[in-house]
């Protein structure tokens, strides 16, 4: 995901920065709210973590800023001020969920893939990657008019995959975000079933290209073939299993 972090606390910001960019993601980390506002506007992205005591302007302003201007991002608010109230306006104002300072990374992940996984239920029933369609609620396959027959955790792969078209998704995303399991539960396991679902996808030589439809991004993951190219992410890490807490 594009993701921003919005943190003044700069030992924290960066924290956070590392952190999310080893899980396999894009981050953007800016120190104000007048900043983040700026940032939100040119590069769109789909995850912000806002802390709510910001110079310039008040996490709770950019908030407001925010959604008057229709960005859809998904907001995380990081505060230190323990009042249900306070968390119940941010709430009410478009946040998405709130997590309260002093917090564990893997517990600020762990909501993350909350948020997206709940954005995801209301996408499109329908994934369409070129010739190729997966049916959600159906849980179907077919490919230039053939069905496929894919066992829970193939389909699991390659929903997660058309849900990031061009994007490299590293064995360890693969493992939390498609199956929510643990990143150290060993990432061979992802090898074998992407395995198995470049057999299925590909027989019958239905595509046009030599290289699948799944490529192989060395030392790093895995690409649904993309019909616009995106960055590549960073070499993620396991960064799921830190126990620390993070500054309040």
């Amino acid at each position: 995901m594009r993701v921003l972090v919005v943190e003044d606390d700069r030992a924290l910001g960066a924290f956070l920065k590392t952190g999310m960019e080893l899980e396999g993601h894009r981050v953007e980390w800016v120190e104000d709210g007048e900043a983040a506002l700026t940032q939100a506007a040119a590069n769109h992205p789909e995850l912000v973590l806002l802390d709510l005591c910001l110079p310039k302007r008040d996490g709770m302003e950019v908030l407001a800023e925010m959604r008057a201007r229709h960005n859809d991002a998904l907001v995380l608010v990081l505060t230190g001020r323990n009042d249900s109230r306070v968390q119940v306006e941010c709430l009410d104002m478009g946040a998405d969920d709130c997590l309260l300072k002093p917090f564990r990374f893997y517990e600020l992940t762990a909501r993350c893939r909350a948020l997206r996984r709940r954005r995801e239920q209301f996408a499109d029933s329908v994934l369409r990657h070129g010739d190729l369609e997966l049916h959600r609620i159906e849980h179907t396959v077919a490919r230039a008019g053939r069905t496929i027959d894919l066992t829970a955790k193939e389909f699991a792969l390659l929903e997660f995959l058309m849900l990031h078209p061009g994007e490299c998704v590293s064995r360890s995303q693969l493992l939390t975000g498609a199956w929510q399991m643990p990143a150290e539960s060993g990432t061979n396991v992802v090898d074998v079933y992407i395995n198995y679902l470049r057999h299925k996808l590909d027989a019958g030589g239905l595509h046009d290209g030599s290289a699948g439809l799944i490529e192989t991004v060395r030392g790093m993951g895995y690409r649904l073939d993309g019909l616009s190219r995106k960055p590549v992410a960073l070499d993620p890490g396991r960064l799921s299993s830190i126990s620390r807490a993070a500054y309040a």
